[in-house]
């Protein structure tokens, strides 16, 4: 009866260690998938204000629109590490930065500028970057949220201070996104 009792008390023990550190390393990968998104989502906030300045020799009248694009940048910047919110300033600071890649059309010497064909592919390539991230990101949230959700781990996860992630999603389709064209000389 006591080999029963001790058998099943490290059974029990065994299971819920298993079922601990599966939780906690998707919250660390979860963590790791948001950070790479936070590095992402900075350069791309560093890159842009280089490029409002190449821009802004050439078409030095869109003052509004750098204003624009420097108020977005820094509410993006402090909207913190709530996927939502951060989806959400994100979003409204691609708007502009579109809208400022499209002047490139109007000014044929900007669009050949090497600075700005420069600028321009660092930020499509950072773009892409983002988007690898986004979806790691939610692929480990889509692995937390279902292991949190899921029984026995559902009852190890309140134990283990583990809790549902939210998705990081940016805008709502193609709108958002800044279309970035890599415009040749």
């Amino acid at each position: 009866m006591i080999i029963v009792l001790t058998c099943t008390a490290v059974f029990v023990a065994v299971g819920f260690a298993f079922l601990y550190n599966r939780l906690i390393a998707r919250r660390q990968m979860t963590n790791n998938g948001w950070a790479d998104i936070d590095v992402q989502l900075k350069r791309r906030a560093d890159l842009v204000p280089q490029l409002v300045s190449v821009v802004q020799g050439y078409a030095a009248h869109e003052r509004d629109l750098f204003a624009e694009i420097a108020e977005k940048r820094t509410k993006a910047l402090n909207a913190g590490d709530d996927p939502a919110m951060r989806g959400e300033r994100e979003t409204a600071f691609a708007r502009p930065v579109g809208r400022l890649l499209a002047l490139s059309e109007g000014y044929p010497e900007l669009k050949a500028s090497e600075n700005f064909l420069g600028l321009q592919s660092q930020l499509a390539d950072t773009e892409n970057k983002i988007e690898m991230a986004r979806r790691f990101y939610n692929g480990a949230v889509r692995e937390l949220n279902t292991a949190v959700e899921t029984f026995p781990s559902n009852l190890i996860a309140g134990v283990a201070g583990v809790s549902r992630r939210s998705f990081f999603e940016i805008g709502a389709g193609d709108e958002a996104a800044p279309q970035i064209k890599l415009a040749t000389p």
